[in-house]
């Protein structure tokens, strides 16, 4: 939508001007969504002669600028902040952003894949962090964190997911963060189909500190806790009820020899994230090569979690191993599923199963996972 001022006269005056604006920009918002009023800049705002009722082009003039809270305005700001559809809550202690679902983001059903949630979740964490005047060159990086080389990693993240979103459905994710004392930081996410308003998704993480130069975790410093802790609720704040939480749930570690596996994953430089190891998503990817075609057929993953145990750089060989996890079962009949390759039997018992990545070379454990699935509908 091109936004125009009148030209029925070839004059006019900014206040006219920023009166269209405003009622033209309302226009943009989504329903309910509150307005704000549309400042004018003076080196940019002009008066449309007759022959012509549209404002100067967005590559030639920048009208629209975005503030923290949503509104048109600001100056100084970066075309990414003007353009991108998040902004800090009223509140000031959680951020919301808007993404429709492309379809390089789905798979074989037109839905979402779950490493594309993965990485709007990423993507929003780290829009949230920037918003609040934290670093662009690492993720979410504090003054006091880039001057003693320090960086975030994750070090579990649990996703649950109710309502996969298809090609072309918009969503807004709103994340905020809480302290974990000394060890580090909790991440939270809240997805909504935006059209509806229906929670179609959950997530949680906790981030630890690592040092840039040693590649050893570290505690939390005193000053840096001061420059993030102001952005953080006062009050404990969770997307998954205490109560029942599978996100808190521990993972057993799978011991050979493994139901299923793939061998020999090699990650591509592409998988490199900004702090120069594996991106979190890739895991992911990773952990699910191995799991049995025929639950992929007739299931849908509804929640993953993952421990991060290690780094993984760009020259080492993975190796992904699944077996079912079977709730309720004694272990006489678990070895006996475990031999027979039973995986129909383990979709009856809540399609459950416990996941390792290793390192091929040594055997070292990088990550271990849990995923639940549910029968795809229809």
């Amino acid at each position: 939508m091109m936004l125009k001022v009148p030209s029925s006269s070839p004059s006019c005056n900014a206040a006219s001007i920023s009166e269209t604006l405003t009622n033209q920009w309302r226009l943009l918002l989504p329903p309910g969504a509150s307005s704000c009023p549309i400042r004018k800049r003076n080196a940019v705002v002009c008066c449309a002669s007759s022959s012509s009722s549209s404002l100067p082009s967005l590559d030639r003039a920048p009208i629209l600028t975005a503030e923290p809270n949503g509104c048109a305005g600001g100056l100084g700001r970066s075309w990414a902040d003007r353009l991108r559809m998040g902004s800090l809550t009223e509140d000031g202690l959680s951020y919301k952003e808007k993404f429709i679902v492309r379809c390089y983001e789905v798979g074989i059903n037109k839905t979402a894949t779950v490493e594309t949630i993965a990485n709007l979740l990423q993507e929003v964490g780290g829009n949230h962090a920037q918003s609040v005047g934290f670093s662009t060159d690492g993720f979410a990086t504090t003054p006091t964190m880039r001057k003693l080389h320090l960086i975030w990693v994750t070090a579990r993240m649990h996703i649950e997911v109710y309502k996969y979103p298809a090609w072309g459905d918009a969503v807004e994710i709103e994340t905020w963060c809480q302290n974990e004392g000394r060890i580090g930081t909790r991440r939270d996410w809240i997805l909504k189909d935006f059209a509806t308003g229906e929670v179609i998704g959950r997530a949680t993480s906790k981030w630890v500190m690592m040092n840039q130069d040693t590649r050893r975790l570290q505690k939390v410093p005193d000053e840096v806790r001061e420059e993030y802790i102001l952005h953080f609720p006062k009050e404990p704040r969770l997307a998954f009820p205490e109560e029942n939480n599978g996100s808190l749930k521990k993972i057993s570690k799978l011991e050979d020899p493994a139901q299923y596996s793939r061998l020999g994953l090699v990650p591509r430089r592409v998988d490199l994230d900004m702090n120069q190891h594996v991106n979190n998503v890739t895991y992911i990817g990773w952990l699910l090569e191995s799991m049995p075609q025929e639950i992929i057929d007739t299931h849908e993953l509804q929640t993953i979690t993952l421990d991060y145990r290690q780094e993984c750089q760009h020259n080492d060989v993975v190796d992904s191993l699944t077996s079912p996890e079977l709730i309720g079962v004694d272990s006489e009949l678990l070895e006996l599923h475990r031999k027979n390759g039973s995986t129909a039997e383990a979709a009856k018992n809540g399609a459950q199963f416990l996941h390792l990545l290793r390192l091929s070379l040594n055997g070292l454990e990088i990550n271990r996972g849990r995923t639940e699935w549910r029968k795809k509908s229809g």
